[in-house]
């Protein structure tokens, strides 16, 4: 297949990137223009969302579409500002490519285009799958809007599938990356009650999945989470566990609002999403790390 892949350089992308290519497949990398070299096996089709701009050329006989582009949610701080620039890179750029995808004389077959379980908001114990409702809080509309920029290409006939991604094990980014050199110093600790619900995926399951996503009949939203979501607490011991680490001390309130903000702190380490991949499980996906022991232990190899 061809396949065009927004937000490549991002930690799940570089990760696909690498094994579309390794499977035998055309890689064409959606970028804004710039000098930067391209990697072995891989083209670039220029975009630039903040003006709306788009090579429909480069588009053309494109086989499916992997849209994963936008701004980090946790790069910094969030502000007023900052929150604008998170759903604005979302939204824009997703009715950017979905109209562009639209309009083309050979449309791609499937677009799967990103979202997050941050979908489902602040929701305690409840089990969550994909038909469960949305939440209301800031990430959820993001969600929710994010998912929505892409009608135009549902609407041409384009199959659009809608990865709700959990929190992604990877010691090359992500949440796990940032806990782990506290966690070898004997330092980490469960956060406030340490009940909260995390719904978590290993990188090479999320790269799997997506790749299922390409051929497998199926759209609208797919929870992208390991079978078995985990408390903080859970995830603590197993993670002090796996590295031979005392985890006795939780972690103050007052170091992560000093390092990212009251809002963002409760946003991302204290808000609860007990979410299963039920479709996934329903339509014989099969996990290769299903529960945390088995994550961590491909994780930190």
């Amino acid at each position: 297949m061809r396949v065009a892949v927004t937000g490549s350089t991002g930690l799940i992308g570089r990760a696909l990137v690498e094994r579309l290519a390794s499977d035998g497949h055309q890689t064409v990398r959606v970028v804004r223009p710039s000098g930067s070299s391209n990697p072995p096996g891989t083209s670039v089709i220029a975009w630039d969302p903040s003006q709306g701009e788009i090579d429909l050329v480069g588009l053309e006989g494109i086989d499916a579409v992997v849209h994963l582009a936008g701004e980090p949610i946790a790069a910094q701080r969030w502000s007023g500002e900052q929150k604008q620039r998170i759903a604005n890179s979302r939204t824009q750029g997703t009715a950017l490519l979905a109209n562009a995808l639209a309009r083309l004389d050979q449309p791609p077959g499937v677009l799967v285009s990103a979202s997050a379980i941050g979908y489902y908001g602040d929701r305690g114990d409840e089990r969550l799958d994909e038909s469960s409702s949305g939440g209301s809080d800031f990430l959820a509309q993001v969600c929710r809007d994010w998912e929505t920029a892409a009608d135009p290409a549902r609407d041409a006939g384009i199959r659009v599938a809608h990865p709700r991604t959990g929190v992604v094990l990877s010691q090359s980014g992500g949440a796990l990356a940032e806990m782990l050199p506290f966690f070898r110093l004997g330092l980490g600790g469960r956060i406030g009650s340490g009940r909260q619900w995390m719904s978590w995926i290993t990188l090479h399951d999320e790269v799997e999945a997506l790749l299922w996503l390409l051929t497998a009949d199926v759209e609208g939203p797919v929870n992208l989470t390991a079978p078995e979501p985990i408390t903080n607490r859970q995830l603590t011991a197993a993670l002090g566990r796996a590295l031979r680490r005392p985890t006795l001390l939780p972690t103050p309130k007052p170091a992560l609002w000093a390092r990212l903000g009251r809002e963002l702190t409760e946003a991302l380490l204290y808000s609860s999403a007990r979410v299963e991949p039920a479709l996934l499980v329903r339509r014989g996906f099969r996990f290769t790390h299903p529960d945390i022991a088995s994550g961590l232990a491909d994780v930190l190899a």
